[in-house]
């Protein structure tokens, strides 16, 4: 599988001049899917030049309003935007049990009529250890993380079995590794340096450990707060797993 990441956003919720809120763009040779939405992704997907008038998945891992604020602007701006009137092939949104609930109370807030497109939206809603295919060609998986009641980690596999693994935002889980296992990119987030102040996210030798166990091509850890900043993650990293570790940053573009 052709397969090109691009980090639309590296962060987290609180603003940060050099990272904004998470989404993340991947390309296959099946399709495009955007991986949570954050506020911030419908510019970004534009300011990296990435074709959205033609997405064809948004998946969206939990309903914090770092990973979600950004989805129902988007269909407002799909519904007006002179690219996508010519559009016919639908838009499929992904994501867990609610998520039609929480876009109607946005879309009857204001009358915004997100669903009158020129093209078909369909919301999927899916559940813990759900098989599925997100693309035609490609499948995917999912797990429960401890985060929120809902959050989801996402597994994507393609016809020659190569594997992508996103996990969100997560708490440290036994689950995750074996999940995650011989993963060619695990996009895992790594939010604290150390000595997190939130239990259900990571800190580095969090995500070492679920690395060590899991050995991905390559690791490239994401969601990071302040404290991550004039810090060298991959040299710390090494210091506690020898594999290849990417710090991401918004822009960053990743091809396997």
């Amino acid at each position: 599988m052709h397969m090109k990441l691009t980090i639309l956003g590296s962060g987290t919720s609180v603003p940060h001049p050099q990272r904004t809120s998470p989404a993340n763009w991947l390309e296959t040779s099946k399709g495009t899917v955007l991986l949570d939405c954050g506020g911030d992704a419908p510019h970004r997907m534009a300011e990296e030049q990435l074709d959205w008038p033609n997405l064809d998945a948004i998946w969206i891992s939990h309903f914090h309003l770092d990973h979600i604020g950004g989805l129902t602007p988007f269909l407002w701006s799909t519904r007006w935007a002179p690219q996508t009137q010519n559009r016919t092939k639908p838009l499929r949104i992904y994501g867990p049990a609610g998520l039609r609930h929480l876009v109607d109370a946005v879309n009857d807030s204001n009358n915004y009529r997100l669903f009158e497109q020129p093209f078909r939206i369909e919301i999927v809603e899916v559940g813990p250890n759900e098989d599925f295919d997100l693309l035609p060609g490609i499948s995917a998986t999912t797990l429960s993380t401890p985060h929120t009641k809902e959050s989801l980690a996402l597994r994507l596999k393609d016809e020659d079995s190569k594997l992508f693994v996103y996990t969100s935002d997560t708490g440290f889980s036994e689950d995750l590794a074996p999940f995650a296992k011989d993963a060619a990119l695990l996009l895992m987030e790594c939010s604290f340096r150390r000595n997190k102040t939130v239990q259900k996210h990571l800190e580095l030798a969090d995500a070492m450990r679920v690395a060590h166990d899991c050995r991905p091509g390559k690791l490239v850890l994401t969601h990071l707060y302040a404290q991550w900043d004039d810090i060298d993650l991959a040299a710390e990293a090494r210091a506690l797993w020898l594999g290849e570790t990417i710090e991401a940053r918004d822009g960053l573009v990743l091809e396997l």
